[in-house]
């Protein structure tokens, strides 16, 4: 699969069955969300924005997505959105991250957002160090948040390592 030519495009519609197949492989790890199922499409389109969700496709197969959510509906926060990234099991390795997460950068600063955040638990060491590579720094963790209600960690009070970058083009 390393060989595998990779491209981004915008997410459509009809890849909703294989973005929701990669957003519960990461659900069934246990260290990517709270969340213990994949919502149907129409709550993942309603949740995400509509703006910046992309889709990585190696030989034309959907292998990692993201997507952007408002952090609030007040108006001061429109340049504020937390995103969400997520790679299938066979494509982690790949560079799949990186590719999205630069996409993500500039289009989001095309689109007007100022700060971008995420929030990670902190035994996904390769999401911070990701995120770190891209100029996301740990604003600190929020300890014992909630706790987990499915997987090897059920029953478990988890941490969140709340990550940000802020943009550094003028004016934004």
């Amino acid at each position: 699969m390393n060989d595998r030519v990779v491209s981004l495009r915008a997410m459509e519609p009809g890849d909703a069955e294989r973005v929701l197949a990669i957003y519960q492989a990461g659900i069934d790890t246990g260290h990517a969300t709270f969340e213990a199922q994949a919502p149907d499409w129409a709550a993942f389109d309603a949740k995400y924005l509509s703006e910046c969700r992309l889709v990585a496709l190696a030989d034309n197969v959907v292998v990692g997505w993201l997507g952007l959510t408002p952090i609030s509906s007040r108006a001061v926060y429109r340049g504020v959105a937390e995103h969400s990234i997520y790679i299938a099991p066979e494509a982690r390795g790949m560079g799949i991250g990186r590719i999205l997460l630069e996409a993500l950068i500039k289009q989001s600063e095309q689109a007007g957002f100022w700060t971008l955040q995420t929030s990670v638990f902190p035994e996904n060491e390769a999401s911070i160090r990701l995120h770190e590579a891209y100029g996301f720094r740990i604003l600190g963790t929020r300890e014992r948040i909630a706790k987990m209600t499915y997987g090897p960690m059920a029953g478990q009070w988890r941490d969140t390592t709340i990550m940000e970058r802020r943009s550094t083009i003028a004016g934004l």
